[in-house]
């Protein structure tokens, strides 16, 4: 590619994947809700009252992209709500080890200090080895 270093950074890399997935599936999704939206400005009457449908207590009307986008952003907030709910023993486990191991950790320092600060048993001569004599 013209105008990219040989090293580009995972940052510049990522940067970039970023504004091609932007051009490639975005912009046309955006150009779809659009084309959809201008086509579907009927107005539509959405009754909350199951038990009248002449004169509902609770009713509102909206043009019919309204009511296909506040649908689709309602689905899209349950869908992760219920993936996040689901997640929750996955959190709790990363949680667990993550404390299990900043104890480990924290036991690791303590030990180096320990080692770091104890008086050196190096200076000390060992003791003279003996060997057994051969049974015979």
């Amino acid at each position: 590619m013209a105008g990219t270093s040989p090293a580009m950074t995972d940052k510049g890399k990522t940067a970039m994947l970023r504004k091609i997935l932007i051009a490639i599936v975005v912009l046309p999704l955006m150009a779809i809700l659009v084309a959809f939206a201008v086509a579907n400005r009927q107005a539509v009457t959405v009754s909350f009252d199951p038990f009248s449908a002449t004169a509902p207590a609770y009713a509102v009307t909206l043009p019919l992209f309204a009511v296909v986008f506040i649908i689709l952003i309602l689905g899209v907030l349950i869908g992760g709500f219920s993936a996040w709910l689901r997640q929750g023993k996955w959190r709790r486990v990363a949680r667990r080890l993550d404390a299990d191991m900043r104890a480990v950790q924290d036991e690791l320092h303590a030990l180096r200090h320990h080692h770091a600060t104890a008086p050196s048993h190096a200076t000390d001569p060992m003791p003279p080895m003996a060997i057994p004599p051969p049974a015979a």
